[in-house]
């Protein structure tokens, strides 16, 4: 059986941050209602059309959820948002805007109140804490704002450019707090019988996750320098260009690693001696005449001879892969990693989510808008009449 059958999740979310906690939950067998604006829905799928005319945001944190219009601010599907979750819910997650939730009823004192088993997450930008809000509570934050705000974009980029990653990183880290958070506070009201409210944000957790930048620049020293794609603070690692115009990623660890790469791949052993390079810190120090030495040996090699003779020494190394190569990559395919989800516009390749366990994850179709509308409804008794009828008041 997979872990979360049985247990129900209502979520009112967009973008990524709850999205991706809330699939997460859905991979390990729960049921999550995703409740959306009738018309419009959940803002991602507005995104981009790259996936077969649906948004790659969308596509990615919404696989296996139930899509459920509800204007909840129009009474009668206020009603039915409160049902839903007194009746149905054992989990509900958000991420309006702060205080948005309570505005609507769906706070944690109101609904523990009718339901003291429930367990409410609720996701923000700075933190939702009604006793210590603290200056930034109400700001918008979006992905970009919280990599810069939490300090990411500072130590990431080039000397010349700061950076943000790639993926939507604050938000994925909000998310994997979130998730982790509600698996935590499923085990503990197995043991008490009691739910609790969780406050994620997303400042916080990137703040986490910027790890060892913060402790780095301890007491006021000098933060660890942005130096594109090769470590800042060990060398050498990062990327170099081989003969054949290619580049290779490598990485040193230790000492007896550096001797190694001196050795058999440099092929000059007596570097090991060179008081310059004797340490980590020191080589971190003269990176760039150590740089010109490896470049400078590696001009005359191939790629896959650079390659032979670092998996030779036991050095770590890795290609420089664009998306396509992922897509294509052979470790994932050996693997079994990808299968297929179904969709609007039909069947679409999804990667299994990362683990293993007995019984596979649960990898059911992303939803249209409202697809589960009217059988949600028939669950809390609506006939076909009534439904009509909330369909042509716009509730529904």
């Amino acid at each position: 059986m997979q872990p979360l059958k049985g247990l129900t999740v209502v979520t009112l979310e967009h973008a990524i941050a709850a999205p991706f906690a809330t699939r997460q939950l859905a991979d390990l067998g729960a049921r999550v209602i995703k409740i959306e604006r009738p018309g419009s829905g959940d803002f991602a799928r507005g995104y981009d059309e790259r996936v077969h005319g649906l948004a790659s945001h969308f596509v990615w944190t919404n696989r296996s959820k139930e899509s459920l219009t509800l204007d909840v601010k129009h009474p009668e599907a206020a009603r039915i948002l409160e049902r839903l979750v007194v009746e149905k819910a054992d989990v509900v997650v958000q991420n309006l805007a702060p205080g948005a939730a309570a505005r609507l009823g769906l706070g944690y004192e109101k609904l523990s109140a009718a339901k003291p088993g429930l367990i409410v997450c609720d996701i923000s930008g700075y933190g939702d804490d009604p006793i210590n809000p603290g200056p930034y509570r109400d700001k918008k934050a979006y992905d970009l704002l919280i990599q810069s705000e939490a300090g990411f974009v500072s130590v990431t980029g080039t000397p010349d450019e700061p950076c943000k990653a790639g993926p939507s990183i604050a938000d994925i880290a909000a998310g994997m707090y979130a998730y982790s958070s509600i698996l935590a506070a499923l085990l503990q009201r197995g043991q008490t019988g009691k739910g609790q409210r969780i406050d994620i944000s997303m400042l916080e957790s990137l703040a986490e996750w910027t790890s060892y930048p913060l402790y780095y620049a301890f007491e006021g020293s000098a933060p660890p320098p942005r130096t594109g794609a090769s470590h800042a603070t060990i060398y050498p690692y990062g990327p170099f260009p081989t003969g054949d115009g290619n580049m290779v990623m490598l990485g040193l660890q230790n000492e007896r690693e550096w001797a190694s790469f001196c050795e058999t791949v440099l092929q000059r052993p007596a570097l090991t001696a060179d008081p310059r390079f004797t340490a980590n810190f020191k080589r971190v120090a003269e990176r760039d005449a150590l740089r010109a030495i490896i470049v400078e040996a590696f001009s005359s090699l191939t790629r896959a001879q650079v390659v032979e003779r670092l998996e030779l020494a036991q050095i770590a190394n890795a290609q420089v892969n664009t998306m396509n190569d992922v897509w294509a990559h052979p470790q994932l395919k050996a693997r079994g990693r990808w299968t297929e989800v179904g969709s609007p516009k039909g069947p679409l390749p999804a990667m299994l989510p990362p683990g293993t366990w007995d019984v596979g994850p649960r990898m059911d179709p992303v939803p249209a808008l409202g697809q589960h509308s009217d059988a949600i409804l028939a669950e809390l008794g609506y006939g076909a009449a009534e439904i009509e009828a909330l369909r042509a008041s716009k509730a529904v």
